[in-house]
């Protein structure tokens, strides 16, 4: 699934089979601010199953074309779309994804487990790596995708990373205050 612009004006992003029920339900939340605030034409082709952009003549910047294709690649990808409209209003946002076999060859029970690490009882510790570092996390199958900050996701993927090699949570929650406390001293 990519989003591939065509030409200076216009551009598609794929719709995955799993995603196209979520698009349905969400569409008018899409819609709205791709159309009304970044002055986007938008709309699903239902037959190619796509969604396609394309500028207007009162599109404000050109660059508003490829935030508007992020913003459906994350909800593609995922996120909410209260998460992914963040993508529309600030510029230092990025989604970043990996797969578990990068960091490292996990196969059967061991691949489940580090699911479930990542995840934690109920989410937990997916939801502390989140607040802790001002992410969204979206943990699909063996794909982790996260949305943020540059070097807010560098501190997620490396709480992540530990997580998948084995570390108990409560090791990664304490790396987790620690380099939080030094964020917050450093602002």
């Amino acid at each position: 699934m990519r989003c591939l612009m065509g030409g200076f004006s216009s551009g598609r992003c794929l719709l995955p089979p799993h995603r196209y029920t979520p698009l349905k339900k969400a569409w008018m939340d899409i819609y709205a601010p791709v159309y009304d605030q970044m002055k986007i034409d938008i709309r699903m082709n239902l037959k190619a199953r796509k969604v396609e952009l394309k500028t207007r003549a009162d599109t404000p910047d050109i660059s508003n074309l490829q935030k508007c294709a992020d913003f459906v690649h994350a909800f593609m990808l995922g996120f909410e779309v209260v998460d992914a409209v963040a993508l529309l209003r600030l510029d230092e946002l990025y989604v970043e994804s990996f797969e578990i076999k990068d960091v490292k060859t996990l196969r059967g029970e061991h691949l489940s487990r580090a699911i479930g690490r990542l995840s934690g009882k109920g989410g937990k510790t997916k939801f502390a790596i989140e607040n802790a570092t001002k992410t969204r996390i979206v943990i699909a199958d063996t794909k982790i995708h996260i949305l943020g900050s540059f070097s807010n996701i560098k501190i997620a993927r490396d709480s992540l990373c530990s997580l998948i090699l084995g570390s108990p949570a409560g090791k990664v929650y304490s790396k987790l205050r620690a380099v939080t406390a030094r964020l917050a001293e450093r602002f």
